[in-house]
């Protein structure tokens, strides 16, 4: 099942591609012959930055006028000096911001341009051509990165890296990891009862979640995504918003079933992240040696200590309200939308309190429109901090979490800075982001260059 879908997934990608092509504003997919865009920019390609102020992801402080010089798909020098670069491309910034490419850290490829009705029933040959349309909307929003926690993204992601299609790099998590009756089970009472070490559902078979019920198929269903690619592990360790037989205040995994994926990812090199909103959810996942928490809307002061004596990361979301919206008002899933969306201002608060390690994410489902919101979403971190905090969060904060994969990391090189030696994820932003930051709520009108490993996809600068 997994090869048929990926083949049917490439063929369908090959047509799109041919048609994105046609963009003046994106490289042509390559022959079945030629390199992909990113080996062909990594050989060759030499593009000058002048005249810009540099955010680097890093400080708070826009730089004086300065040069950024990009080889292949390296950031190879800058300057606050002219640049001697024969050959190569010159771009004049005009005094504009020139910044990394945003990255959201929990994103949903599968699921994100599709209603939740669509996404549990439609053929996954549909469900991935249209992954593929959206993940070109998520790098013309500017977000060149993304880490994707559930969803059979390893397709979408090889022809993202082939240059097949546009869009972000995917760091893909493959099947998130539920139990019986937790979240991510969307089997009807129908499919009951399953045999243990049974498929659990047709999204099983499809690889966007996978039901496990003992340590046992823990590590087994663990190895199966680390054998497929994934740069990160992601199970669901308490009750969730979308799932139908999910209640909020359930726990899901054993400590020891928690403990089976963080043996299993650790000796691969990488870790687990957890989907939880309780304490005592958070507090398990962290007693088993989980290294990024997911969500944590409605943890408390004893958690949040927790979390920080153990050097466990935060990776939450400001919710926005429309997201409940894409369940019927009303629903016992729009009703648990609104509880878990309540405790988004104590969380970011707990989280300044003590000085947790803080990842933004977005975790849009089921909405090609709100998707379209991505940056304003990002924008409305403003309000636990400041515009420099949230953009240097989405960008070098972000980009540290990313590193939590050690070898299983596919993109080797530094992410979510400008600095020499960084991977060439660059945007380049007509104003000054670090005192409106509303800018980056309107990528079309305000980024007049997107680029992604050297290549760019999106160039409006004005000619003068």
């Amino acid at each position: 099942m997994f090869v048929r879908t990926g083949i049917a997934f490439m063929a369908a990608s090959l047509l799109l591609g041919a048609s994105l092509a046609h963009s003046h504003s994106l490289p042509a997919a390559p022959a079945a012959t030629a390199p992909p865009p990113t080996a062909q920019a990594a050989a060759d390609s030499r593009i000058l930055f002048e005249n810009v102020r540099i955010f680097d992801g890093v400080s708070g402080d826009l730089s004086p006028a300065s040069s950024v010089l990009v080889h292949g798909n390296v950031i190879e020098k800058v300057s606050r000096d002219k640049v001697a670069a024969d050959g190569a491309r010159v771009i004049d910034g005009g005094g504009r911001t020139l910044m990394p490419g945003l990255i959201d850290m929990h994103w949903h490829s599968m699921f994100v341009g599709v209603p939740l009705a669509v996404a549990m029933t439609q053929d996954p040959t549909y469900l991935n051509i249209v992954a593929g349309v959206e993940a070109k909307k998520t790098l013309m929003r500017g977000f060149t990165t993304v880490r994707d926690l559930g969803g059979s993204a390893f397709s979408l992601k090889l022809a993202v890296d082939q240059g097949v299609i546009p869009g972000p790099r995917i760091y893909p998590s493959g099947a998130m990891i539920s139990v019986t009756s937790g979240h991510g089970d969307f089997r009807s009472m129908a499919d009951l009862p399953r045999t243990l070490g049974a498929p659990g559902s047709r999204h099983d078979l499809s690889g966007d979640s996978t039901i496990a019920d003992s340590p046992d198929e823990v590590r087994l269903r663990t190895r199966e995504q680390l054998m497929q690619g994934a740069t990160q592990i992601k199970l669901t360790g308490g009750g969730g918003v979308s799932s139908p037989h999910s209640p909020l205040d359930v726990v899901t995994f054993t400590e020891r079933e928690l403990r089976a994926a963080v043996d299993a990812a650790t000796d691969w090199g990488t870790y687990v992240a957890v989907h939880a909103y309780t304490p005592t959810a958070i507090q398990r996942a962290i007693k088993a040696g989980v290294q990024s928490i997911e969500h944590g809307s409605m943890m408390d002061e004893e958690t949040a200590e927790l979390m920080a004596r153990a050097g466990v990361w935060l990776s939450t979301q400001p919710f926005p309200d429309e997201l409940a919206d894409a369940f019927p008002r009303g629903s016992d899933q729009w009703q648990k939308a609104q509880e878990v969306f309540a405790g988004t201002d104590r969380t970011y608060q707990l989280a300044i309190k003590h000085k947790l390690k803080t990842a933004f994410g977005t975790d849009i489902l089921f909405s090609s429109q709100l998707a379209e919101q991505q940056g304003r979403i990002l924008a409305s971190l403003t309000r636990w901090y400041t515009p420099a905090q949230t953009l240097i969060m989405a960008t070098g904060t972000n980009a540290e979490l990313l590193k939590l994969s050690g070898k299983r990391n596919p993109y080797r090189g530094d992410l979510g800075v400008v600095r020499e030696g960084a991977l060439a994820d660059l945007l380049l932003v007509d104003g000054d982001p670090l005192q409106d930051i509303k800018l980056i709520g309107d990528p079309d009108k305000n980024f007049l260059v997107i680029m992604k490993d050297g290549v760019i996809y999106k160039d409006a600068v004005p000619v003068r």
